[in-house]
């Protein structure tokens, strides 16, 4: 089982999708996280060990890698594919309810900007991580922010900024945000952000990488 479960992290690692991918080269002809997925299924691995133990390891060490700047922008793309299409084998299962998520990512660029790169990465690598991402797009106002946390309120917000024209936006939402729901934490990022500027707007966590937003999550899992 454990074999079986280190190749799967491989395959998410490298971003080897299925045995028809020709990337990465010296994985070409071997099975992908597609058909090793199902094989570890079959075998009765619960569809939360593959999750976990497989796919979940993978993208941490891709967060890893990215953050280090060991792997780019392209890697991290094969790699989240590689995560969905096995991912597609584990969607019934959870359906079912026999999976638990961690836990609720919301997530959006905030009004007044239009950049989503940085913000689809960080989706990315938290849902791999294993939390269910709602990812609201990019010019968010602050209300859309709100009445989505009305639907889940235990969820964890995240906010993404590229433009310093649009850190005054960041700010106010944040305050909305807490106005509404003091104990809501907030999460922010992007390439004008500091974590000067976090604590000055009172948001909890500021991350220059992605996984550093996974880390964040995770402690707060722990400690809740």
């Amino acid at each position: 089982m454990e074999e079986l479960l280190n190749k799967i992290s491989d395959c998410v690692e490298f971003g080897k999708i299925n045995k028809a991918a020709p990337y990465p080269p010296n994985m070409k002809g071997q099975d992908g996280a597609d058909e090793l997925t199902v094989q570890a299924l079959e075998q009765g691995i619960s569809a939360k060990d593959v999750l976990s133990n497989g796919l979940i390891i993978g993208m941490e060490k891709v967060g890893v890698k990215f953050r280090e700047n060991k792997v780019f922008v392209p890697q991290v793309l094969m790699s989240a594919k590689a995560m969905n299409t096995a991912m597609e084998h584990l969607k019934p299962l959870f359906a079912e309810g026999n999976t638990d998520k961690k836990g609720v990512f919301i997530i959006g660029t905030v009004a007044g900007d239009l950049h989503d790169i940085g913000k689809n990465l960080v989706s990315m690598i938290v849902e791999g991580n294993g939390y269910e991402v709602i990812d609201l797009g990019t010019d968010v106002p602050a209300k859309k922010f709100i009445d989505t946390i009305n639907e889940f309120p235990d969820a964890i917000i995240g906010l993404s900024s590229l433009l310093t024209t649009t850190m005054e936006s960041m700010a106010n939402i944040v305050k909305e945000i807490k106005t509404v729901y003091p104990n809501q934490k907030v999460t922010i990022g992007g390439a004008p952000i500091t974590q000067d500027f976090c604590e000055k707007i009172g948001a909890d966590n500021f991350s220059a990488d992605p996984q550093g937003v996974v880390e964040f999550m995770n402690k707060l899992k722990i400690s809740a």
